[in-house]
């Protein structure tokens, strides 16, 4: 008679021995990291799974890059213009010359030629491919300062020989080289996303947590205020208060005005999203044992409140970004906004209200296909770090 041995009360149910034992040991490895790694870690493993967010990230810091060497970058700089090479067309840079019959390595670009219509006054060029204009890296330019103080005088990419012409974007209605505007209107355009979206945190933050830290009477006047700015149109209140700023105010004063009134429209929604959290947070316990050790209102909110949900504050900063570039995008098109001499690219797409832009000069819409990839990537970084910011979603 067979034997039958049952197993101790004491051994749970579950898998086996020999299915542990199988269990191959880098998984066992891999769950193991994951189990004691710090939050900060289980954020950026996830966000590295989310490969758009990933690519946004490194187009992001490109362009924050090309907006802190700007003018290194650009070969000219934004004042610099040609009257005699109105709307000239793109010329393509070269890198090997066949003709004469020897081939001969070096950058260059082919010559312009113009022709004046006496009735329309309008210029048509065709390319010369007898002119060959050599151009360099790490020319010696026009004079700026780089990091607004360090003074320095070579670019990037230039023509050998100052005063001959190349347009590698193509040039406007005045004969400003449309690449360099557009590399020095990086500054502007995605500084006054940072600058306005910093004051918008600040003043959403602020308020949101004082409402939905302390409640009562000072909650429902600060909902108030936020609903009253919130029941104003987005758009003709931006245009109204652009429109109401003096035609005498300079440039730099204009951008810093643009910037507030930005950030005073756009601090709402934050302010409404923290106070929801501030609501739920302050009855948890940590927020009530903070409390009870005598910590005081604003080191609890600060040191124990706001880190709790930093990630989402910061996957919200990210996101309000291409909002306020937008917003200063579309004001300086309808010419509210910033106006020259200042270049953004908002300024810059000024130019492509009329007709005979996209008929004869249809490359001074560049400009919008870098609002468009900055957008973008700015929206793919920050939905990886609004996903990043709960790791433990599946």
């Amino acid at each position: 008679m067979a034997e039958h041995r049952l197993l101790p009360e004491s051994v749970p149910a579950g898998p086996s021995a020999t299915a542990v034992a199988e269990e191959p040991a880098s998984h066992r490895d891999h769950d193991d990291v994951v189990a004691v790694a710090p939050q900060w870690k289980l954020v950026v493993w996830s966000f590295r799974r989310h490969r758009m967010a990933v690519v946004g990230l490194v187009i992001t810091v490109i362009i924050y890059l090309i907006a802190l060497f700007a003018n290194f970058l650009a070969p000219f700089s934004s004042g610099h213009l040609d009257p005699g090479y109105t709307y000239a067309p793109p010329q393509q840079l070269h890198i090997v010359d066949t003709s004469g019959g020897r081939t001969e390595f070096g950058l260059y670009v082919h010559g312009l030629t113009s022709v004046q219509d006496q009735e329309t006054l309008k210029l048509t060029f065709t390319v010369d491919p007898t002119q060959k204009i050599p151009v360099g890296l790490f020319v010696k330019g026009e004079e700026y300062r780089l990091f607004g103080f360090i003074p320095a005088d070579r670019h990037l990419i230039g023509p050998v020989t100052p005063g001959q012409p190349m347009f590698l974007l193509g040039a406007d209605r005045t004969g400003h080289d449309l690449l360099s505007r557009m590399i020095l209107g990086t500054q502007i355009s995605m500084s006054i996303g940072l600058v306005g979206v910093a004051i918008a945190f600040l003043i959403g933050v602020t308020l949101g947590g004082i409402s939905g830290y302390v409640g009562g009477r000072t909650d429902m006047i600060i909902q108030r205020i936020v609903e009253f700015f919130m029941s104003f149109p987005t758009l003709p209140l931006w245009l109204a208060l652009a429109a109401a700023l003096p035609a005498d105010w300079g440039p730099l004063t204009r951008y810093f005005a643009i910037t507030i009134i930005l950030s005073m429209i756009a601090w709402t929604d934050l302010a409404r999203v923290v106070r929801g959290r501030f609501l739920s947070l302050r009855e948890e316990q940590f927020v009530e044992a903070a409390t009870l050790d005598g910590s005081r209102r604003a080191r609890t909110i600060f040191r124990h409140m706001l880190p709790s949900f930093s990630s989402h504050l910061i996957a919200s900063l990210t996101l309000s970004i291409p909002g306020m570039i937008l917003a200063e995008t579309a004001l300086s098109f309808l010419g509210l906004g910033l106006q020259a001499p200042v270049v953004s690219w908002g300024v810059l797409l000024q130019e492509a209200q009329n007709v005979r832009t996209l008929a004869d000069a249809p490359w001074l819409l560049v400009p919008g296909l870098a609002v468009v990839v900055a957008v973008l990537s700015l929206n793919f970084l920050g939905d990886g770090l609004r996903d990043a910011a709960d790791p433990y979603r599946r």
